[in-house]
């Protein structure tokens, strides 16, 4: 069987993806169309079509038993080199899969675990009462704001979420305003240029995407740590 990419789409495809090439991104970078992929909503950013945001009823797929082996996010948090006094925001942080592990490499700072789900947050405060951990704090955002006062944060972590933000460019312009002078984002997501990663496409973000989205609102991409199996670890920070 010839492979989809190979065949010639009849007549109206052709000319449905002609009328898709009709739209026009705003000043903003955003498109609103048809969508593409039914996994996502009718709004696009820089080209790239915006998937539904994961519900809390998706908490299991978070805390799956294999989640640390299958991504080795014993790797990701080596690679962060985060100091003990270092202030971080779990950006999109769900259940705080992340936050618990952040939580012991800065002792004399703070993790900042902010989603806009009150019910992932009642998980983490939870945990944050079952663990003692005094250092962890629960922020409810909203999907153009992590609600962080300016320059109050050293990195930024998202694994996983960006590409379900609704408004990217508001959302990371007040992460930018969140980070200190010379703050690092952390930005983790499924690699798009590697069809052996399991997971939908419109879950997955390519490099360059990641790269035009991040630095268009004024952060500056420092490096790729090309440690993880199946993720990108891009690193951005904001000019000092």
């Amino acid at each position: 069987m010839l492979a989809p990419a190979c065949t010639q789409p009849p007549a109206e495809s052709r000319a449905a993806a002609a009328a898709a090439h009709a739209f026009v991104p705003d000043s903003t970078g955003y498109e609103h169309r048809p969508p593409q992929d039914p996994n996502g909503i009718s709004k696009y950013y820089h080209g790239r079509q915006i998937a539904h945001v994961m519900g809390h009823e998706g908490a299991d797929w978070l805390e799956r038993p294999n989640r640390a082996e299958e991504e080795r996010t014993d790797l990701l948090l080596q690679a962060l080199q985060l100091k003990p006094t270092d202030v971080v925001a779990d950006l999109g942080a769900g259940t705080g899969f992340f936050t618990f592990r952040l939580s012991p490499l800065v002792p004399q700072g703070r993790v900042l675990a902010v989603d806009i789900q009150p019910e992932m947050l009642r998980a983490i405060e939870s945990t944050k009462a079952r663990t003692h951990l005094t250092n962890v704090e629960p922020i409810l955002g909203t999907t153009k704001s992590p609600n962080l006062p300016p320059a109050s944060v050293d990195l930024v972590l998202l694994v996983d979420a960006y590409h379900e933000f609704d408004h990217p460019r508001e959302m990371m312009q007040a992460v930018r305003r969140a980070l200190k002078p010379g703050g690092r984002v952390a930005l983790v997501e499924y690699r798009a240029e590697d069809p052996q990663v399991p997971i939908k496409r419109i879950h997955k973000m390519s490099m360059d995407q990641a790269r035009r989205e991040l630095e268009d609102v004024g952060l500056e991409f420092v490096e790729n740590i090309d440690r993880l199996p199946q993720q990108h670890l891009l690193i951005f920070r904001r000019p000092r």
